[in-house]
């Protein structure tokens, strides 16, 4: 008996170690990070997790067992809940219309097309919510989605109307894992698996998790609690998996393709905050695929370009833009790659890639790029 049960516990270990690295997200369950939460803020930026960010003004939050006493682990601020797994998890508010909160990370690598993937994450309604939802989904997307407001996440593109005066368009997101529009998601006392599969588009790198619903198709019920903290529905998030469940079978690995000399590849997932050349946590996915390239290209020589926007005066950019730049040199340094490899340059707001009238435009122009010198 004592065999099987150690054979069981191996099997059991090495499935749970296979699925792991088939995960494409970087720390599914929030366990990574370089500084505990202390407080939740309704007007502050999520950080302290590693990977993982807020794409919208919409201030989500994150709670540890090493947080202080509102985003601690399990009692906090919205009430109490165990991890799913671990000992952190995230939290969102998703019900009302002129008021929501989302996750954002960069998987591992791009989903190819014609493949077809399981995306899953698990959600608890918090103590203090006197509303429930149905209509939670995680979005696969190419691009990095972002908004300059506090509202429901959108695809916003900007035309020129003239008069130098642009126009705003915002299109509906629709994502492809959606919880059933019949099963409201009010269980307070255990986790809830959200899950659906799709065909990739291919190309998809980006995810994000909330509710991309307008208020009258949310499917929002009320609750027995009524001593809320606010108004609306509060969902604890935890450990998230995109994995390809029928992948090309092929006996050789596949190699990570060469960029070609000369070419300049964007580092979106790359982040700073205000006027500050510190790295921020959620960059060190981002960062830690351009080391394993550089390992797997050990006499590939590039050069790390920082860039702003319009704002601020023409020194202080040039000035930002060199000290970005170089703060992603020295990570790389720090972390194994020879300095000779690596050159880091700043241009200011010279080289823009969209125009800065628009926050969108202005948010796309922020940016630490490479390009390939030689190898």
């Amino acid at each position: 008996m004592k065999r099987i049960l150690i054979a069981l516990f191996f099997f059991t270990a090495l499935a749970a170690t296979a699925q792991d690295d088939a995960n494409l997200v970087y720390n599914p369950s929030f366990e990574e990070h370089s500084q505990c939460p202390q407080r939740i803020d309704a007007l502050g930026v999520m950080r302290g997790v590693d990977a993982w960010w807020q794409p919208t003004r919409g201030s989500s939050d994150y709670f540890h067992t090493c947080g202080g006493r509102e985003c601690s682990v399990p009692r906090n601020k919205m009430g109490s809940q165990a991890p799913h797994s671990g000992e952190a998890y995230c939290g969102i508010y998703c019900s009302q219309e002129d008021y929501r909160e989302y996750l954002q990370t960069e998987l591992r690598e791009p989903l190819k097309s014609g493949q077809r993937y399981r995306v899953s994450f698990h959600v608890s309604l918090a103590d203090k919510s006197p509303h429930a939802v149905a209509a939670l989904g995680a979005l696969l997307t190419i691009d990095r989605m972002s908004d300059s407001t506090m509202g429901i996440l959108m695809r916003r593109e900007w035309s020129d109307i003239g008069m130098r005066e642009m126009q705003s368009i915002a299109t509906w997101l629709t994502p492809q894992a959606q919880n059933p529009v019949d099963r409201i998601l009010d269980n307070q006392r255990d986790w809830t698996e959200v899950c659906d599969t799709f065909v990739a588009a291919g190309g998809e790198r980006f995810l994000t998790i909330g509710n991309f619903a307008d208020f009258n198709h949310s499917i929002v019920v009320e609750t027995h609690f009524a001593a809320a903290v606010l108004q609306g529905a509060y969902y604890y998030v935890d450990d998230v998996s995109v994995i390809c469940i029928d992948p090309v079978s092929t006996d050789a690995p596949i190699a990570m393709p060469a960029p070609a000399e000369g070419e300049i590849i964007p580092m979106w997932g790359v982040f700073f905050d205000v006027d500050s050349h510190e790295l921020l946590p959620q960059s060190y996915n981002e960062l830690r695929r351009l080391l394993e390239l550089m390992s797997a290209y050990p006499n590939m020589k590039i050069e790390l370009r920082g860039h702003t926007d319009s704002t601020g005066t023409r020194a202080g950019n040039q000035r930002l833009s060199e000290a970005r730049a170089q703060a992603v040199a020295d990570y790389l340094v720090e972390h194994g790659v020879d300095s000779r490899r690596l050159t880091a340059n700043g241009y200011g707001g010279t080289v823009p890639l969209e125009s800065n009238t628009t926050p969108e435009g202005r948010a796309r122009n922020r940016r630490v790029e490479y390009r390939v010198i030689g190898y």
